[in-house]
């Protein structure tokens, strides 16, 4: 009786080599579109899950500023949205910072394995300045923002308790 032999497979054509990916193209995709999660669709590709939860909020927070621009300061759902893109722009600001500042080695082990590294330069360092400064006053406009509409929420409603007839 014959040994069976296992079965050889037909040679498979090499995988092509992944993409480089730059740290201070990923920083300024993160300062100008992470708000939308660009660059984690830059990094991770199109399977990344989660960059495809960043533009609801996003999106969520300009119809927030459109409906203030339409129907003025007394929109409360506008009040609520805009918040979500602080919020956003902030993470987009922050991630930033966080990819410009990484060591160049541990950039590449994580995001190049394989391939020589490549020094970066002062553009990502730019980029982690820009990224402070803008993350900084868009945080700070949004607890502010968050902030004064909450108590004029909580006097409108101890004005409001005050008219009310008793019983």
């Amino acid at each position: 009786m014959p040994r069976a032999t296992p079965r050889t497979a037909a040679p498979r054509a090499p995988a092509a080599p992944p993409r480089y990916r730059s740290k201070t193209l990923a920083a300024w995709l993160a300062l100008g579109l992470g708000a939308l999660g660009v660059h984690r669709l830059y990094l991770n590709g199109p399977g990344d899950r989660l960059a495809w939860l960043f533009p609801l909020p996003t999106l969520s927070g300009l119809v927030g500023v459109l409906r203030m621009r339409e129907m003025g300061q007394d929109d409360r759902m506008a009040w609520l949205l805009i918040p979500l893109l602080g919020v956003m722009i902030s993470i987009g600001m922050l991630s930033a910072i966080v990819h410009a500042l990484t060591p160049d080695a541990k950039w590449d082990a994580r995001h190049n394995p394989g391939r020589s590294g490549r020094s970066t330069g002062w553009g990502a360092v730019a980029a982690a300045i820009v990224a402070l400064m803008v993350g900084g006053a868009v945080l700070m406009g949004t607890i502010a923002f968050g902030g004064q509409r909450f108590f004029e929420w909580q006097l409108e409603a101890e004005a409001a308790a005050r008219e009310a007839p008793l019983p």
